[in-house]
């Protein structure tokens, strides 16, 4: 629904946005690494990174203590990291070496025979591990997101750093309450602090509040944490008595888990391809420029991020977003251009309706069809119902900018657009919005 210009080079829109999709990303130019726009995860895998080959210099010099027993855990870790799987949320996950990876550093004896591994010796055979099975993933070209792989090699080595002392300073050598109890303290820390950096990391990439990236990351993370952590723990737990045995034997339950993990995943992503198919249809049949309801979405999730959605609202504004023109299809005539901001009120009005009908007929989508249906109603909204939500008001902002610029629109139409839309921001447009709009741009 763009009105396309012919001058000028349009801007390089990052893939796909929400939370299934990926973060409408930042336009990096050239320069030194530490001008990078996202400082915090360089310094993170640049940290991650050096500790890891610290840890195998010193490990490799020093001896492995119970190499087998390390061997074993590295090729655990390794396949692991083979089957890692990618949440809702673009989160990638590897529940089943970060349980063996969690089960090493808690280690105190193997059928026993106590274990007296540094917690170098744990960071080593992690970092080992984890590298071996993403060797694949990359030879394929999946590489993985490396502060994901950071973060995992992070959680052992601090799990380590904190526990392996302890073993050594209190002679520790069998399973008993005060050991489980430890233990348990110890992942709990561990997962707070992990949770708490991958909310810093997704507030940089996303350009979010860290307050809503905390509770989001809170929230996603609960369940796959607390299987990946009592896992951890009852396998450390477990091979103190029976040896190798117990790290197959707990490792099963987990391995069930993430199955489950990995077809909610599937489901969730399968739904959104169906939605964005879906939004297709309008390009597909002329009544809409190739491209308008992608660009319209990812601009609709950058400017939601800018102003603290959090993400299950984002994941409704990019359904919205992607469906907002699918009323189109009842006329009889496309709209020039399909630029439905230069239509009448009464036009606008008719298509919003129309396809938030047709959005109703799914019956789980109400509040996706509720944004498109006040999508094109003025700042203080229509009659009572009052001022439209603010997903509506965003992709009003959104439409409205892609209508007048469309894909080819250069830095100085932009700008112009911006300020017209400022220009409406008395009656038709949030302000805050077209604030938002204008930092995302300024980003590109």
């Amino acid at each position: 629904m763009t009105q396309k210009q012919s001058e000028g080079a349009g801007p390089s829109g990052p893939q796909p946005g929400g939370p299934e999709g990926g973060a409408l990303g930042h336009q990096r130019s050239g320069g030194p690494f530490w001008r990078t726009a996202r400082p915090f995860r360089a310094l993170l895998v640049g940290g991650v990174g050096a500790a890891s080959l610290a840890a195998l210099v010193l490990t490799a010099a020093a001896g492995f203590d119970q190499p087998y027993v390390a061997l074993v855990f590295c090729l655990v870790i390794a396949g692991g990291e083979l089957a890692r799987i990618t949440l809702p949320g673009n989160r990638e996950s590897a529940p089943i070496a970060l349980a063996g990876a969690i089960a090493y550093a808690f280690l105190i004896g193997l059928g026993g025979e106590p274990s007296h591994h540094t917690a170098w010796q744990v960071v080593a055979v992690v970092a080992l591990g984890v590298a071996l099975g993403e060797l694949p993933h990359v030879a394929v070209g999946r590489s993985p997101r490396l502060e994901d792989v950071a973060r995992r090699v992070l959680t052992a080595l601090l799990l380590a750093a904190a526990f392996r002392p302890i073993v050594e300073a209190l002679a520790l050598t069998g399973p008993s309450v005060a050991v489980a109890l430890l233990m348990t303290g110890t992942v709990a820390l561990a997962w707070a602090l992990d949770v708490a950096l991958s909310a810093v990391l997704r507030a940089e990439r996303l350009c979010t509040r860290l307050r809503v990236a905390l509770r989001d990351e809170a929230r996603a993370q609960v369940a796959t944490g607390g299987a990946i952590a009592s896992s951890g723990v009852l396998i450390a737990l477990a091979c103190t008595v029976t040896g190798l045995v117990g790290l197959l034997v707990f490792l099963a339950p987990l391995l069930v888990s993430q199955v489950a993990f990995r077809r909610h995943a599937e489901v969730r992503r399968t739904y959104l391809e169906t939605v964005r198919a879906l939004s297709r249809v309008t390009e597909v049949g002329g009544y809409v420029e190739n491209g308008h309801s992608r660009r319209v979405s990812q601009l609709s999730h950058g400017i939601a991020c800018e102003l603290g959605l959090a993400e299950a609202e984002l994941l409704e504004l990019e359904y919205a977003a992607l469906m907002h023109d699918i009323g189109q299809l009842s006329l009889r005539e496309p709209i020039a251009g399909g630029a439905t901001v230069l239509a009448s009120p009464r036009e606008q009005r008719r298509i919003a309706e129309l396809g938030s009908a047709i959005i109703r007929e799914t019956g789980v989508l109400d509040n996706v069809a509720e944004m498109v249906r006040r999508q094109c109603e003025p700042l203080a909204g229509d009659g009572d119902e009052g001022v439209p939500p603010l997903g509506s008001r965003v992709i009003k902002v959104a439409n409205a900018f892609d209508d007048l610029v469309g894909e080819n629109g250069d830095a100085e139409r932009r700008a112009a657009v911006v300020e017209r839309l400022r220009m409406d921001t008395d009656s038709e447009y949030d302000p805050r919005v077209v604030d938002a709009l204008s930092r995302v741009l300024e980003r590109r």
